[in-house]
């Protein structure tokens, strides 16, 4: 069964597909190891050696990995099911194989082992630029580049010595060159090979990479910076990305500036702070995306969103204070907070981003919001509800919390 390159693209006809991956787990003990039977299938989907999704499996479990292409055997220590490994695969493919300009897998690797740097080029949409090499597996990239890399030097070192055999001049190995348009082509991709052009355009191409190399430099040094920094940084990404009017349709790029932050779970706080005021039902709405991309399964970033709304409460206090449960459940029917991490916090007053005064008013306020949630659990743990009665539950409880706390 094959599934899309990209899974989160949902599209039946997208025609960028790989074969669904197939585990088998071998062996018992401190010997047990799982096979993926079809990585030589799945790694030509992709455009990559087989050895660069297995080795990226190992860098992410922790586990040693085995290659025996001969025989067609790709193997990560230890037992782990197909479905994971699919997962984990989509992380393989988003750093190592998608172009970051147009999502489309059609790219190609070009390695620069004298500079240590790993060139990627898109053959959809003309996209060049240096992927991150922080990551462990570009290690073993560097040390062994895709089979391609260089190709076309070697076929013209071939061809040079099979012409000069044949006695052949330089001359007509020139233009045995030019008809062979596959070799023209490689050259064109060879990282080494834009160095030696002197047109305009080859020379702006060297300015991009070392700018690119250079920017990489300083994102591995941001990375080392403390806590408290990386934050500001994010902050004032974000900022910026406001004061442009560019937040709505930069959803990707301010998760991924988190994620290379490291601050994806406190960034919820800052997207209160620089995305929401006394407006927040209507903000709800508007960055719901932007807030999912981090609260979406990751409790910490829930509570941090929470830290964020007292924050607000505090700002606003006249506006949202008298809202508070309203807001709760705009927050609660989003999907941005989930059940037990509100009741979690609602157990427990704390004085983390309010005073502990304040914070006990916003959780009185809360009580109504928090009492409804409990019973409402309590009704499905029960067996005497149907579907429609619970229907009608959430319908007056709405009306309740709008009737009391609107004004």
């Amino acid at each position: 069964m094959s599934v899309n390159v990209n899974r989160s693209v949902l599209d039946q006809f997208y025609r960028y597909k790989m074969p669904r991956i197939i585990a088998k787990v071998e062996g018992k003990g401190n010997g047990i190891k799982t096979v993926i039977v079809n990585m030589t299938d799945v790694a030509k989907s992709l455009n990559r050696p087989p050895t660069y999704p297995t080795k990226f499996f190992g860098c992410e479990l922790g586990a040693q990995t085995q290659f025996d292409a001969k025989n067609d055997r790709f193997i990560v220590n230890g037992s782990h099911e197909a479905n994971k490994l699919q997962d984990m695969l989509d992380g393989f493919i988003r750093k190592f194989v998608l172009c970051p300009e147009c999502d489309n897998p059609e790219t190609d690797l070009h390695i620069n082992a004298k500079k240590q740097t790993i060139g990627n080029s898109c053959k959809a949409c003309g996209y060049r630029g240096m992927l991150d090499t922080r990551h462990k597996l570009c290690t073993f990239i560097l040390r062994n580049p895709p089979e391609d890399t260089g190709s076309a030097k070697k076929k013209e070192k071939k061809s040079k010595k099979k012409d000069k055999e044949n006695g052949s001049s330089d001359g007509e190995a020139a233009n045995h060159n030019d008809i062979d348009a596959p070799d023209a082509v490689d050259r064109d991709d060879d990282d080494e090979d834009w160095a030696e052009e002197t047109t305009e355009e080859a020379q702006q191409r060297r300015m991009e990479e070392i700018s690119t190399h250079a920017k990489n430099l300083t994102l591995s040094e941001d990375l080392e910076k403390p806590l408290e920094e990386r934050v500001n940084l994010f902050y004032n990404f974000v900022k910026h990305k406001k004061e442009d009017d560019a937040v709505d349709s930069s959803d990707k790029e301010i998760l991924a500036e988190a994620e290379r932050l490291d601050v994806k779970d406190t960034a919820p706080l800052i997207l209160t702070e620089l995305l929401m005021d006394e407006n927040i039902r209507d903000q709800i709405k508007k960055y719901k995306r932007h807030f999912l991309r981090f609260t979406h399964n990751n409790k910490k970033a829930q509570k941090y969103l929470l830290g964020g709304f007292e924050c607000l409460v505090k700002l606003h206090q006249s506006q949202l204070l008298p809202r508070v449960p309203l807001v709760l459940k705009d927050l609660y029917d989003a999907d941005l907070l989930e059940e037990d991490v509100i009741l979690a916090w609602a157990e427990k007053v704390s004085k983390k981003y309010v005073s502990k005064e304040l914070a006990k008013e916003i959780h009185a306020k809360a009580a109504p919001f928090v009492k409804w949630l409990k019973e409402a659990e309590e009704e499905s743990e029960g067996s005497g509800a149907d579907e429609e009665e619970d229907e009608d539950n959430v319908e007056v409880m709405t009306y309740h919390l709008e009737y009391c706390f609107t004004f």
